[in-house]
């Protein structure tokens, strides 16, 4: 069972939802989630009619997560409306991912008739000023050709967020209405709300609807592909590459660095080699360091650990700390013990107040059972006066901050946390997680073990979210960490992401982690 849902939760492309249906039937499988999940796996591969009969056959009881899997399926056509209609028969009730996908439907079908009918159904339900479905109805109204409509329904959205500012600066833009888009940038600059790359697009789009397209340099479009660099988002970064030639502007290495970040977070050695000789060869730009960085990076991420040294030792520059940190964590990510020893001491050389290289080291020999060389470790980080920066995860509720530390007790709210921790841990162990005891840099038993991760800082402040409500239903919960997420972590995220049936968000030391529907956008390397 934990296996089959896993599957559903964690597909890839190569996933085979009918094979996974036919080891469910085999295993007598009754489980309305997995079928929910199973439902939309089919709709990923084409299979719609796999995904009615699951949903017919196998859910004799379907409730609104059914119905909108269901609806989601065929979105953009108008067999989402119908199926729709079959949902209030039923009856069910929508939430807010059901009309906001149905009001994407009628959005690009499009049928304006109906999307009003949704926008009615949203009032009555008092849906239509959450954040969620408001952005959805802002993006319904700007294709509609309703400008106007869309300006008032943002503004009787109560919890404006980054979404629903890109979805009014990007339909206003759509509309040629840059005045009153020029507006909303500065609106959400003043609200202090963070930019999208959908929202800079927009903002963009609003400066050559003024005119000024001057502004449309280079700076502006390696802003862009930067910013798609840190999600991860090669594809983007090489379309906007690719867009930014079109239009007669000539790539400099900033644009080059922004591809090869993108590259070296997907680990694609052949395709970060052949940038770094098309940068030079065919635009003459010779590499920095942190071009050679990135091929390092991609390098050890491959596997590729002994060739990544040997670009390293070679590149016509001096290794810096950020190339010996980008190995040693390529080390600790293969398990190779031996080699990060000897990433960790000459990142240690460079700099003997690195607390994280000495972390890493320990994490590498104590998941090898290497315990001897752990404490040894340990000594040195005492002999040279190193101490650990303490662990420390941030969620914001209603403006305010809340700061938890592992083990943390202080809150006075912990009761209802490590309740609802405990609930969450007990549900994603159904689904099939197991911790990663490795984690652990300390001879302990196993009950000790699990306990102790169980309580780490960033899974308290998820369980916090989710009882005080930080986010409205369908918004991610947000969460910033001190340090780097420990895999653990990592793993949990991806089961709870599951339950809550809500995006996770983290931001750790490194990167962001994207959690929604048992995946992270990170590919599990950071």
């Amino acid at each position: 069972m934990r296996e089959l849902y896993t599957a559903t939760t964690t597909s890839t492309p190569n996933s085979n939802p009918r094979l996974i249906h036919a080891q469910a039937i085999k295993s007598a499988i009754t489980d309305r989630s997995f079928y929910n999940s199973l439902i939309t796996l089919y709709s990923k591969s084409n299979l719609l009619s796999k995904a009615v009969r699951i949903f017919h056959h196998h859910i004799p009881s379907p409730n609104v997560v059914s119905w909108t899997a269901l609806i989601s399926a065929y979105a953009s056509t108008s067999f989402a409306l119908l199926h729709f209609i079959s949902m209030l028969r039923h009856p069910t009730l929508p939430n807010q991912r059901t009309l906001a996908s149905l009001l994407k439907t009628c959005a690009s079908l499009p049928s304006l008739s109906f999307g009003l009918q949704l926008h009615s159904l949203s009032l009555k339900l008092s849906l239509s000023a959450q954040p969620f479905v408001g952005s959805a109805l802002v993006n319904f109204y700007s294709k509609c050709r309703l400008p106007l409509e869309a300006c008032r329904v943002f503004d009787e959205i109560t919890q404006r967020d980054e979404v629903c500012f890109a979805a009014l600066i990007v339909g206003l833009a759509q509309n040629a209405w840059p005045v009153d888009g020029t507006s909303g940038v500065g609106e959400m600059k003043a609200c202090n709300v963070g930019s999208t790359m959908y929202s800079v697009s927009g903002a963009l789009r609003l400066h050559q609807s003024c005119g000024v397209g001057a502004i449309l340099n280079e700076v502006a479009w390696n802003a862009m592909m930067a910013g798609y660099a840190q999600q991860g988002d090669q594809r983007s970064v090489v379309e906007l590459f690719n867009s930014m030639e079109a239009r007669g502007l000539v790539p400099d290495e900033y644009s080059f660095l922004a591809i090869l970040t993108s590259l070296y977070n997907a680990g694609l050695v052949g395709e970060a080699e052949w940038w770094l000789t098309r940068m030079k060869v065919d635009y003459g730009l010779e590499p920095g360091l942190e071009h050679y960085t990135c091929l390092v990076g991609a390098m050890g991420r491959a596997g590729q650990l002994e060739d990544a040294e040997r670009v390293a030792m070679t590149m016509p520059f001096e290794p810096d700390a950020a190339v010996w940190r980008a190995l040693l964590s390529s080390c600790a990510m293969h398990g190779a013990a031996d080699m990060a020893w000897a990433m960790g001491r000459r990142l240690m050389q460079l700099d003997p107040q690195d607390d994280s290289a000495y972390v890493i080291v320990a994490n590498v020999l104590a998941t090898n059972g290497r315990w001897d060389e752990v404490a040894e470790v340990r000594k040195m980080m005492k002999d040279r006066m190193v101490k650990k920066e303490g662990g420390r995860s941030w969620i914001e509720v209603r403006g305010k901050v809340h700061v938890f530390l592992a083990g943390d007790r202080r809150h006075e709210r912990s009761h209802e946390i490590y309740a609802k921790l405990v609930e969450l841990m007990e549900k994603i162990e159904e689904l099939g997680y197991s911790p990663v005891l490795k984690e652990m840099l300390h001879e302990v038993e196993e009950g000790v073990k699990k306990e102790t991760l169980w309580y780490h800082s960033e899974k308290l402040a998820v369980a916090f979210g989710v009882v005080s409500d930080a986010a409205p239903p369908g918004k991610a919960l947000r969460i910033v960490k001190n340090l780097r997420i420990c895999k653990d972590c990592h793993e949990a995220f991806k089961y709870i992401s599951c339950v809550v049936e809500r995006e996770i968000i983290v931001r750790d030391v490194n990167r962001y982690h994207r959690f929604l529907n048992g995946t992270c956008t990170c590919g599990d390397y950071w």
